[in-house]
């Protein structure tokens, strides 16, 4: 299929905004999972995605603590 073949775009595409499942963070949820399909995706920021890898939460850590600090992280 080329896009050529697509009909024109009508509709202006919807934007959904998730914010983080953990009660009393406002931070965008960018990070969803899902056991399967039939169950409705949940949303967190990275900081309390609980199904981080160890190098995710180590790098967490790392620029946790630097950020108590103060010192400048990129």
């Amino acid at each position: 299929m080329s896009d050529t073949d697509k009909p024109a775009l009508t509709n202006a595409p919807k934007m959904y905004v998730h914010y983080c499942e953990e009660k009393g963070c406002e931070e965008w949820g960018g990070w969803g999972n899902s056991p399967s399909p039939a169950v409705t995706t949940r949303w967190w920021c990275f900081e309390h995605f609980p199904h981080k890898s160890y190098e995710q939460e180590q790098a967490l850590r790392r620029k946790l603590e630097a950020a108590k600090r103060g010192d400048i992280v990129q």
